[in-house]
């Protein structure tokens, strides 16, 4: 792998973990702070509101200004989103909580852009090994952005979180650094093109295997997103577990999502992404069995761990699927409206989650995930018959 993959997966190491850092505290701090219980939860889902809606920015500068002064943007936003979420835990304002968590996404939207800078930098056959390398860097963040959070989180804290908030600013300002000394715009491999060309947007849409390739991303992180971010208040406020088995789960969950990235590019090569696809599926409903079986601390862990191996197979099956949907000159383009797709449906999930956790319960939050998976199912069963037509119709004339 060259350098450039290798400087991405440090920086999203450090700038990811926003993310596994108001996982962890957004509902707790939001049930501080908030002025109903149903808001707790706002937070968390505000983080993916920030992500989907700086997506469409974030493509576009990227198409006019080039990959890298964008990431450096998008870095100086996490820093920016520790300094409020630091404000708000000192003036107790759910609104400047609910301000940080907005921007902390926008920062996660030019992070979540990496795995397409890492496959633009090598050769495309590598291009699933790249994407899942990046993904990697989340292993660290997994365990990091959660012990930045647990810093100011003792009882004995004047200020709930301040602490906590600094930390994330200072992990920021590190992924700034790593980024502005190491990644070299030059060793892209695809070179910027003009703005706007290619094909029109309808017809690229118009081909099963994009559908097939958002549609794995964008459910995967939505029934993955739905359940995770229930689970910290499920095991405390329901389950009567501690933080600290809250935060365990959290963490090795998280790491699942992230340590098949060791084989996964591998396997979109030896096993081929149908396979891979199929395999997340099955740990998804895995996954949504164990759950609704029982409140246990190993039925939260085992379920969580399956969750986790299901979104990883899911994403880089989808992310590696799609560059075969659209050309060079429309990468942008299509790389924005499949983020977009796939970060509203996750915004649309945490949001709904802690509403959905108080009306249905726990056993049953899981079950509403069912109905996506099969439609998942039948977007890829239409792009492999979509595939196999040409080549039955081959045999058929031989």
């Amino acid at each position: 792998m060259p350098l450039n993959v290798w400087v991405l997966v440090a920086a999203q190491a450090l700038a990811m973990c926003t993310a596994p850092f108001i996982v962890f505290i957004g509902s707790i701090q939001g049930r501080l702070l908030a002025p109903a219980p149903e808001y707790a939860t706002l937070p968390v889902g505000l983080v993916v509101v920030g992500t989907v809606l700086a997506i469409k920015p974030a493509t576009w500068l990227m198409e006019r200004m080039g990959r890298k002064r964008v990431m450096l943007l998008g870095a100086v936003m996490g820093i920016l989103a520790g300094l409020l979420g630091a404000l708000a835990s000192w003036s107790g304002l759910f609104s400047l909580l609910c301000l940080a968590a907005v921007v902390g996404g926008t920062g996660l939207a030019v992070v979540h852009q990496y795995r397409f800078a890492a496959m633009e930098s090598v050769a495309q056959g590598m291009a699933g090994s790249a994407a899942a390398r990046v993904l990697l860097g989340g292993l660290v963040a997994a365990w990091l952005g959660p012990e930045v959070a647990g810093l100011g989180s003792g009882a004995a804290e004047r200020y709930p979180f301040l602490i906590s908030w600094v930390g994330l600013a200072v992990v920021q300002a590190a992924a700034l650094l790593i980024l502005g000394a190491g990644y070299r715009a030059g060793a892209e491999r695809v070179q910027e093109t003009r703005p706007g060309g290619g094909r029109p947007l309808r017809e690229i849409l118009g081909n099963p295997l994009v559908w097939a390739a958002v549609s794995a991303a964008a459910i995967g992180y939505a029934v993955m997103s739905f359940i995770m971010t229930a689970t910290p208040l499920s095991m405390t406020e329901m389950a009567g577990h501690d933080l600290d088995d809250a935060k365990r789960v959290i963490q090795l969950h998280i790491m699942a999502m992230y340590l098949p990235s060791l084989i996964s590019g591998w396997l979109t090569r030896v096993v081929g992404i149908p396979l891979m696809m199929a395999a997340g599926l099955l740990a998804y409903l895995g996954c949504i069995g164990l759950a609704a079986s029982g409140v246990s601390f190993h039925h939260y862990l085992s379920a969580l761990l399956l969750l986790g191996v299901g979104w990883n197979f899911l994403f880089v099956g989808g992310t590696t699927l799609l560059p075969r949907g659209y050309r060079d000159a429309e990468r942008f383009r299509v790389q924005g409206l499949n983020d977009m797709m796939v970060f509203g449906s996750q915004a649309t999930a945490a949001l709904s989650a802690g509403a959905i956790l108080s009306w249905l319960g726990w056993g049953g939050l899981v079950m509403v995930a069912v109905p996506f998976l099969i439609i998942h199912g039948l977007l890829m069963t239409l792009w492999l018959l979509r595939e196999r037509a040409p080549e039955a119709a081959v045999k058929g004339r031989e």
